[in-house]
């Protein structure tokens, strides 16, 4: 996994067919996904159930490239090294979900993962900012984590341009999660953005056995993204 400031279009599962997530996970890498985005919640951090270790390693044979997994959970610590025996390769934890986090981040690189900070609306950029040197990815939440399908919080656009210059020349992605379709694409990689989760904007209109929409959307939200750093 080489690091690299393209944009990648990370589709989330949360909003894919529960019944066909393997074969979910393969359409959209073959329409054009460059990551494939799991979202895990615990219905304590945050108000929904999702999935958890056994999904991710039911669905890692399906996934080819990068296994994007995005823990809404509290406690972290207790199922980092479960989620990398599942094959994650980007594990990602709530700064706002436990008191420990520089201690949660070198858990997650000792497990052989990418460590992602994943920071609430509520919370600043400047509370990452003693912690870039230990993550690989900081994951902005444009809505409040919980639930697909919100409404885009464009307050959260001062936060990604300080991060990014925060972050400056370190090897660090900035990863959008929530809202994202071409119509905010844009303002989130012009303020510095590279990875964009999109859960309904993908999967809208398309299935398994016609995956050709997925496709379509997944070009829609790149062009839009694209355009914006010409």
């Amino acid at each position: 996994m080489t690091f690299d400031r393209s944009i990648k279009i990370a589709p989330s599962i949360l909003a894919a067919d529960f019944a066909a997530f393997g074969a979910e996970c393969e359409a959209v890498e073959a329409q054009g996904a460059d990551w494939v985005h799991v979202d895990v919640m615990d219905g304590h951090f945050v108000p929904n159930i999702s999935f958890g270790p056994a999904t991710c390693a039911a669905i890692r044979p399906h996934i080819k490239g990068v296994m994007d997994v995005h823990l809404m959970i509290a406690p972290v610590d207790p199922y980092i090294d479960a989620f990398a025996d599942a094959g994650a390769d980007i594990i990602t934890a709530h700064l706002e979900a436990g008191p420990h986090i520089h201690r949660t981040l070198q858990a997650i690189r000792g497990a052989g993962a990418r460590a992602g900070l994943a920071l609430n609306p509520g919370t600043p950029a400047e509370a990452a900012a003693a912690l870039l040197d230990d993550v690989d990815l900081v994951c902005v939440m444009t809505v409040n984590p919980g639930f697909g399908g919100q409404r885009f919080i464009q307050s959260q656009i001062g936060k990604i341009r300080r991060l990014r210059e925060m972050i400056d020349d370190r090897p660090v992605h900035i990863e959008i999660d929530g809202g994202i379709d071409p119509t905010t694409a844009p303002d989130v990689v012009d303020a510095g953005a590279d990875v964009l989760v999109a859960g309904s904007a993908v999967f809208k209109g398309g299935s398994v056995r016609e995956p050709g929409p997925y496709g379509e959307n997944i070009r829609a939200i790149r062009a839009a993204a694209e355009a914006a750093r010409r």
